[in-house]
């Protein structure tokens, strides 16, 4: 048999002749090359077929992604809207407690309170559904910016609204608002007859005719200065109240505080008398403001 013949021998199980098969080298070849060429193309569409599967799959995991970011996009959009919502309920409310204690800036008249609010949830959601996501994520990050620097201006407001009013609050407490003791006024502040003398001079408070020995109440906060006993004035005391406010009360029987007590309004401390320069039981009480007398009645409700 020439050289260029392959002979192939198939053996049975079982008792029989074998079988022979004679083939050329160029059939064998032929054969080689087919079976190693459909072996390649095999192995590529494989490998293809496992690279389209696995992209597939990327896609899909990415569209979950997707959908859950938007998700999560919308989420935030909310946030910041129920947030933009807040701050605008916070700027209605500063406005309104600072026209309620008269504390409004020649700016804040300008504004209209009460008007305007949020765009539509409808016009809200077309604009999203319009944008793109990047510049849906840019528009809420100048939000969400914007409304940090509301924050800061409404938390200064808010401190500024504060000290306000603990000083309106501390003004308020130190006002001698209260009388600081009930009876008929006799002499009124300014001018009169001197009872003494008949000669006309300045009456530096108010007269307070009442029983002797009813107690007098300091008619706000303070702390006192002075408790003497003066030839014209009898027993005294002097209160300052602070914000440049001061008291005084003469002709006392007795002084019920010492100096350097603090007072608040409406405690005990003295009893009416007649002590001094007097014709009979009564308080005077007068009230100065950075050392000048003014008229009680100014204050006394």
């Amino acid at each position: 048999m020439p050289k260029n013949f392959y002979t192939l021998l198939i053996l049975p199980k079982k008792h029989s002749s074998a079988k022979k098969i004679s083939l050329s080298g160029t059939v064998v070849k032929g054969v080689s090359i087919f079976f190693m060429s459909l072996i390649l193309f095999m192995m590529y569409f494989s490998y293809d077929y496992i690279h389209i599967r696995r992209d597939q799959a990327e896609l899909k995991r990415l569209k979950a992604q997707t959908a859950q970011q938007r998700q999560q996009i919308d989420a935030l959009v909310a946030k910041v809207e129920q947030f933009s919502n807040k701050m605008e309920d916070l700027r209605q409310f500063d406005k309104k407690i600072r026209i309620m204690a008269n504390l409004e800036t020649k700016k804040e008249k300008g504004q209209v309170l009460g008007i305007g609010g949020p765009v539509s949830e409808e016009s809200r959601l077309s604009s999203k559904m319009a944008a793109d996501d990047r510049e849906l994520i840019a528009g809420v990050q100048k939000r969400v910016d914007r409304l940090m620097d509301d924050a800061v201006v409404r938390e200064q407001s808010f401190a500024s609204l504060l000290a306000l009013l603990k000083e309106k609050k501390s003004l308020l407490a130190a006002t001698p608002s209260l009388w600081p003791v009930m009876g008929w006024v006799t002499s009124e502040f300014g001018k009169r007859v001197n009872p003494f003398g008949g000669e006309i001079e300045f009456h530096k408070g108010i007269d307070i005719a009442t029983k002797n020995g009813r107690v007098i109440q300091s008619p706000a906060d303070g702390v006192v200065t002075e408790v003497s006993y003066q030839q014209d004035l009898g027993q005294m005391i002097q209160i300052n109240h602070g914000h440049g406010i001061s008291t005084m009360y003469a002709h006392l029987s007795r002084a019920l505080v010492r100096e350097g007590t603090a007072v608040r309004k409406g405690d005990r401390i003295g009893l009416v008398g007649s002590t001094g320069r007097s014709t009979g039981s009564h308080l005077h009480y007068a009230v100065m403001l950075n050392g000048v007398p003014i008229n009680p009645r100014k204050y006394l409700n």
